[in-house]
């Protein structure tokens, strides 16, 4: 079947999209407001985008038509944010950092993870993440009702029994990351791995 997301589908674009671009990195991202309070939320429209320098895009939606989520707001008045990579001893915990929690409230102490401080950003890391970015927006871009933030990633905080600090490549079998799949409440295991090698 061909879908014209130009016409008719338009409404239904993020759920075809959704479903069909799998599976998806995870941001359980930390930023604070200007008095300091901290917010974290999980994106799934989120991925690395290129290493020189190296960036992240992300795509908080709005919370309603026209006002952005705590995060969208947070990163536009801060520049900084902590992208904190899922795995599957955090799924659950991740999952309750979408709660709709009323503004300011901690969603961390909300889902019974840890807050540690960052090195060069004021947002927090969560310490039960495998692996968390610290971020600086380098800038914003608004196409339509879509935010799309490029962060520069600044520092890498990295748990040591997943990451061969000699090769720079993680250890085999070590790193069980989830992935978002069909809207609304789909995920995967990435624990079944293949290896392809690119021909010469």
């Amino acid at each position: 079947m061909e879908l014209d997301l130009t016409g008719p589908l338009r409404d239904d674009a993020y759920m075809i999209l959704a479903g069909l671009v799998t599976p998806r990195p995870i941001a359980l991202t930390t930023t604070v407001d200007l008095e300091g309070r901290v917010n974290a939320a999980p994106f799934s429209f989120f991925n690395v985008l290129g290493d020189s320098p190296p960036i992240v895009g992300l795509c908080p939606g709005d919370r309603s038509p026209g006002v952005p989520k705590d995060t969208a707001r947070n990163i536009r008045l801060t520049h900084e944010f902590v992208v904190n990579l899922v795995d599957e001893a955090i799924a659950e915990k991740m999952n309750l950092c979408s709660a709709s929690l009323p503004a300011g409230e901690n969603e961390l102490l909300h889902a019974g993870l840890t807050a540690v401080a960052s090195s060069v950003v004021k947002p927090p890391r969560i310490a039960e993440s495998p692996a968390s970015l610290e971020c600086r927006s380098h800038s914003i871009v608004e196409i339509g009702d879509n935010r799309l933030i490029i962060g520069e990633v600044l520092r890498i905080h990295v748990r040591d029994d997943i990451f061969d600090a000699e090769t720079w490549l993680v250890k085999p079998g070590t790193y069980h990351p989830i992935g978002r799949m069909q809207s609304p409440h789909w995920y995967c295991r990435t624990q079944d791995m293949f290896e392809l090698r690119r021909p010469r």
